[in-house]
């Protein structure tokens, strides 16, 4: 395979990732509808266009905000708007989509969580545009650093590199049969399953990091990782303080 992988699309050149990244934003919200139409759990029209909004604005600003931030010495040295708009990462988008929610439903007042019914659209969503990143290769920076393990593959250049866009696709399909076994308790808490989620992927991106290039912030995180450890120390606490409430109310 020649990377990278590019389509001919009305005699336009467009590389796969942010072909395949419209893709999966496309497939996951026809995903995400079709299970709201078989939900039992009903939201008003305000409480449902107030979080999708929140949701929206929250992710654009919060992945090209943090997209941009991996690198804030090449940023503010030959800053351009094409380059900052360029510029993105799901972490800040997960992120920063949170706060616009939350922030939403403190506006419309509703109190209850709305984030199980979106977890496995957004895994589908971002498990689609991780093979964007893959067939992208070296040509946009969501590649691994060079290894000389059995898992080293040429992404474009003379280097066997970490192929770290596969390597989340397995973590999000394990995670997918995981949170698919979660919903077959009989009780759990609403929201959980969004909990568990978004601490499972930002632990999981921490350590991913790791092997990708970054610029060392603090110590030697990166920007990213700095985000993923303030999602962690979040849903930690959300993850305690929701269960001890459900045991409260449940007995």
């Amino acid at each position: 395979m020649d990377f990278p992988v590019t389509f001919h699309i009305f005699g336009q050149t467009i590389l796969a990732h942010p072909l395949f990244e419209a893709v999966g934003m496309f497939l996951g919200m026809r995903f995400y509808f079709y299970l709201k139409r078989k939900s039992k759990e009903k939201l008003s029209f305000n409480t449902s266009a107030a979080v999708l909004i929140g949701a929206t604005a929250g992710a654009l600003i919060g992945s090209k905000l943090i997209g941009n931030l991996e690198s804030p010495y090449a940023l503010f040295e030959n800053f351009s708007i094409k380059k900052f708009w360029s510029n993105n990462t799901i972490v800040g988008g997960l992120a920063f989509g949170l706060l616009g929610v939350e922030l939403a439903k403190k506006i419309v007042g509703h109190k209850e969580s709305t984030g199980d019914l979106i977890v496995f659209p957004l895994m589908f969503a971002i498990i689609i545009g991780r093979v964007g990143c893959f067939l992208t290769g070296i040509y946009e920076e969501t590649y691994g650093v060079p290894t000389n393990s059995i898992f080293g593959m040429h992404l474009g250049d003379q280097y066997l590199r970490h192929p770290v866009a596969l390597y989340e696709i397995g973590f999000l399909i394990v995670l997918w049969i995981g949170l698919q076994y979660i919903q077959t308790w009989k009780k759990y808490p609403p929201g959980f399953l969004f909990q568990v989620f978004m601490l499972s992927y930002f632990t999981f991106r921490f350590f991913l990091d790791f092997i990708k290039p970054r610029v060392e912030i603090v110590g030697n995180l990166g920007t990213i990782q700095i985000v993923c450890i303030s999602v962690i120390i979040y849903y930690i606490y959300i993850i305690k303080n929701t269960r001890s409430l459900y045991l409260k109310y449940s007995r």
